[in-house]
């Protein structure tokens, strides 16, 4: 189990209208520090079907072709029950720095879903910078999230 982010790959980012605003603020935010970024859409702040967005990301990120996935919603729990759907995620909902470090450091997380109605956007930066900067400790979590999967 890899311990930390392999951050030459780009990052899968989703959303739906709820999230659309804070998700084009995140990826200018990251493409800003020189970030490769692919946008798995949504394109408008018109109502759409988040799973329609999240299962994208979940697969881009479970073929191993990116190095870590963003998902934002008003909640973020419809992105992250989707997302976690797929065997390979642990996507992990955080509205608070200390919450991304132990996403990443306890849990594996390999994808983070931010709530837009619950976080400012600089908040969510700054998980977004915790969440790819901070290592899994491995160790007694490792036997843990071995255990997460259904297959």
């Amino acid at each position: 189990m890899e311990l930390t982010f392999n951050l030459a790959l780009p990052v899968a980012i989703g959303g739906d209208h709820a999230g659309f605003a804070y998700k084009e603020e995140v990826i200018s935010y990251l493409e800003g520090k020189g970030v490769q970024v692919k946008d798995f859409g949504t394109d408008s702040p018109d109502s759409v079907d988040y799973p329609d967005f999240a299962h994208p990301v979940a697969s881009a990120v479970e073929s191993g072709a990116y190095a870590y996935g963003i998902l934002i919603c008003g909640s973020a729990n419809g992105v992250a029950i989707t997302a976690n759907k797929h065997q390979g995620i642990r996507a992990a909902i955080c509205w608070g720095d200390e919450l991304a470090r132990l996403a990443r450091s306890h849990n594996n997380a390999n994808i983070l879903c931010i709530p837009a109605k619950f976080v400012d956007t600089a908040t969510a930066e700054e998980m977004v910078d915790i969440f790819a900067e901070t290592a899994f400790e491995g160790g007694r979590h490792e036997n843990r999230v071995n255990k997460i999967a259904c297959a």
